[in-house]
């Protein structure tokens, strides 16, 4: 089977450093001339810059708070209005590189709780997850960008059901701000069987 639903792959010598940066462009042309930008700007390193669907461009790259605030800035000049959207994250949680190579935990079959966020942009859900998983105790299993799922995002968590609802609640926050929450969700004490689906 043909699986189109892979996020973007990560380089595998690098890391997300001590700060993250992501410029999303519903561009394809844009992206490559917005990349070329930021690598001249500032010493990032990029951890990738790749279309994903629905024919959009995202740039993920790492380095110096001061490197990649500047490269941030020039990345989104170049992208004038193409730009869709954008995050800077200090200290990244790690759990969020974990499921941006799709690398993250794994569902036991026993679930005290579900929580979910979906969003419009790959910025905001990496950034709706970086915030609830700062927030209370719970486990990040699957975060999806863009690919097959035309351009949304989602995270997806699991933990006790009050934590999941504290993080719930603030990765939320985080998206609905910027005008890109589309849903949340917790499930308390879902169906044993849901973990096979998940």
């Amino acid at each position: 089977m043909n699986r189109n639903d892979f996020n973007p792959e990560l380089r595998e010598d690098l890391g997300l450093g001590p700060c993250i940066g992501l410029l999303e462009l519903c561009s394809v042309a844009r992206g490559v001339e917005v990349t070329d930008a930021v690598l001249w700007m500032a010493t990032v390193e990029v951890l990738f810059a790749s279309p994903v669907q629905p024919g959009k461009y995202v740039l993920l790259f790492t380095g110096s708070v001061q490197d990649v605030s500047s490269a941030l800035r020039r990345g989104a000049e170049v992208a004038g209005a193409d730009l869709v959207d954008e995050l800077l994250i200090q200290q990244v949680h790690e759990q969020v590189e974990a499921a941006l190579r799709r690398r993250g935990g794994h569902i036991d079959g026993h679930l005290d709780a579900i929580g979910v966020v979906e969003t419009a942009t790959v910025a905001s859900a990496i950034a709706a997850a970086d915030v609830a998983l700062k927030t209370a105790t719970v486990d990040l299993f699957d975060l999806r960008i863009a690919n097959g799922l035309d351009g949304k995002s989602f995270l997806s968590l699991t933990g006790p059901v009050s934590d999941v609802r504290s993080s719930v609640t603030a990765g939320a926050k985080s998206a609905e701000a910027k005008g890109k929450l589309l849903r949340s969700v917790v499930i308390a004490r879902p169906h044993p069987d849901l973990a096979l689906h998940l």
